[in-house]
């Protein structure tokens, strides 16, 4: 992180939260907290990391992305 002021640094999570609350939690009523959890990590790690396509990967998974990065 940098300086107080720079807009940059809070503009990925914030777009992510939302991305995250519009995709999956204002669609699911969880009865625990636990259940909440666990369904939000598996949404990252099994939709949003691996399936979900971004823009700012050049339209790949993050997954592909970073492989590509490490390959190189």
């Amino acid at each position: 992180m940098s300086r107080r002021v720079n807009a940059w640094d809070n503009a990925p999570m914030e777009s992510f939260f939302k991305t995250l609350k519009v995709e999956r939690i204002y669609q699911t009523r969880y009865e625990t907290r636990a259940q909440a959890r666990l369904d939000i990590v598996n949404w990252i790690e099994g939709y949003y990391n691996r399936q979900r396509i971004h823009s700012s990967t050049g339209y790949r998974t993050p997954v592909e992305a970073e492989n590509t990065l490490m390959a190189a």
